[in-house]
């Protein structure tokens, strides 16, 4: 009697469509592992990811990073291992799985608690929609200033109005953030 086992990588099952949904959202995904080639070839083909380095080392995973940042790419890395962990400390943001090892979750920035990963998905765009809100907050406080505060100085804008209009730009501002939590 023969006996064979076949084992194989199986995907998370959200993992096609966070690949899927990065992709959209530009961002160029790559697999680095240290796995065998012909695993990480067929697992990247499962996943629609076309860059893939595989039988990576600790020291080739840290050298293509540094070679993207290098080159002035931003690089988040997502990982889980012990072999992750010096990756993940040079990577510009990191996130380490809430369930791998010590030593990864110690050299991330962030942990993945609820291990979905289209909860990094979602992080990439809630970090591009605060980074949008920020951004018309600071436009809408510097024109208010720039507008107002010359207007109160050379006295064509009297104090009480000045400073109700500030509070009401204060407002602004808030209620532009909270449209985040929707």
């Amino acid at each position: 009697a023969l006996l064979r086992l076949d084992f194989d990588e199986v995907p998370r099952a959200d993992a096609a469509a966070a690949v899927a949904a990065l992709q959209a959202g530009g961002i160029e995904l790559r697999l680095l592992s240290g796995d065998r080639p012909a695993r990480v070839q067929r697992l990247a083909a499962q996943l629609g990811i076309a860059s893939v380095q595989a039988a990576a080392t600790p020291q080739d995973k840290l050298a293509a990073v540094r070679a993207l940042q290098a080159s002035g790419r931003v690089v988040a890395m997502l990982g889980d291992g012990i072999n992750d962990a010096p990756v993940l400390a040079q990577a510009d943001v990191s996130l380490a799985m809430g369930s791998g090892a010590d030593l990864a979750r110690h050299s991330a920035d962030a942990l993945l608690l609820s291990m979905q990963l289209a909860d990094v998905a979602h992080a990439f765009t809630l970090a591009r929609r605060t980074r949008s809100v920020v951004h018309q907050n600071f436009v809408w406080a510097a024109g208010y200033n720039a507008a107002c505060i010359p207007l109160a100085l050379v006295g064509w804008l009297p104090p009480w109005l000045a400073g109700l209009g500030m509070a009401l730009s204060s407002l602004v501002v808030v209620g532009n953030a909270l449209r985040l939590a929707r």
